[in-house]
């Protein structure tokens, strides 16, 4: 998926093209979503072999994979009884490593019960650590805040090998995501009014309610620079994570009164923090994102 990432794809699409040579064993796809930039006579000059969906605008990371899977099947000239077995999401900031997509589709096809898988994610600018959207498999606590093998909150640990053992987990990261596409379809796709930030873990959330595995196979390796889309300081980031994750409590969690009132006291205690670092616009992010969270509520009612 790319959007305005004109020297995303310069800097990282050719390692996914080396890695899928000299045999192709995937179709390479770039999802535009509305750039304003040069992506597209970038893509077209620079990597005549990459096929292209291009959408009318930017319709945010959710609903621009929901609609661009949807194409899939005319982009290939194909029937939709004969769209690809597999998807992966791949964000376009993410440099992948020789024979990266290998154990993902080895395990996939051996393991039926299995909707999606994620490799180990290492932060491209010190690659030595992990990075924080995934790092070793993902999971959630009991009140509803994602964390990771590799990553509690900030802080990110030295990859030593410390967790190279496959996992079931309970979300794989929209970074680099391997995820059956039936599955993918029947459970709904993205949320697109999560139009970004922690759809990826709802959709997740509702694969194993439905009864479906994840895992996260370290045997894999790739890259994530992270923050491509919105810095992680962010004001508008702080908004979307607070809003999206209350929505993906009260959507996934069975009974979840009880988790969404401390919820309340513990997003306006975040609030308070960030007020008295002298954040403000964070602050009044956490404000708007329970407003908005609400009216979200009863748009979906």
């Amino acid at each position: 998926m790319n959007w305005n990432g004109v020297a995303h794809l310069r800097t990282y699409l050719p390692s996914v093209l080396k890695a899928n040579s000299p045999e192709p064993i995937a179709d390479i796809i770039v999802a535009d979503n509305g750039s304003t930039d040069d992506s597209l006579a970038v893509l077209a000059k620079e990597f005549p072999s990459v096929k292209t969906i291009v959408l009318d605008k930017n319709y945010g990371f959710a609903e621009g994979y929901n609609r661009a899977i949807g194409k899939l099947s005319e982009l290939r000239g194909q029937k939709s009884e004969t769209e690809p077995e597999y998807i992966v999401l791949l964000n376009s900031d993410v440099e992948v490593t020789e024979g990266w997509l290998n154990p993902l589709l080895d395990y996939m096809d051996t393991h039926a019960d299995v909707a999606a898988v994620q490799p180990k994610i290492r932060s491209w600018r010190n690659k030595a650590f992990f990075e924080h959207a995934g790092a070793a498999g993902g999971f959630i606590n009991a009140l509803g805040y994602p964390y990771c093998r590799g990553r509690v909150l900030w802080h990110v640990e030295e990859d030593k090998g410390q967790y190279d053992t496959p996992i079931e987990v309970d979300w794989t990261s929209g970074a680099c995501m391997l995820v059956r596409t039936q599955v993918y379809k029947d459970c709904g796709g993205l949320d697109a009014s999560f139009f970004a930030h922690m759809e990826e873990i709802d959709l997740c959330w509702r694969m194993r309610n439905a009864g479906w595995r994840l895992m996260c196979l370290p045997q894999s390796v790739v890259y994530h620079l992270g923050g491509g889309s919105l810095a992680y300081e962010s004001p508008r980031k702080t908004y979307l994570n607070h809003r999206n994750n209350l929505l993906m409590i009260h959507k996934n969690k069975q009974h979840p009164g009880g988790v969404l009132l401390i919820r309340f006291f513990l997003d306006y205690a975040a609030a308070l923090f960030y007020l008295l670092q002298g954040r403000w616009a964070a602050c009044k992010a956490v404000f708007q994102a329970r407003r908005d969270y609400h009216k979200l509520l009863e748009t979906k009612a």
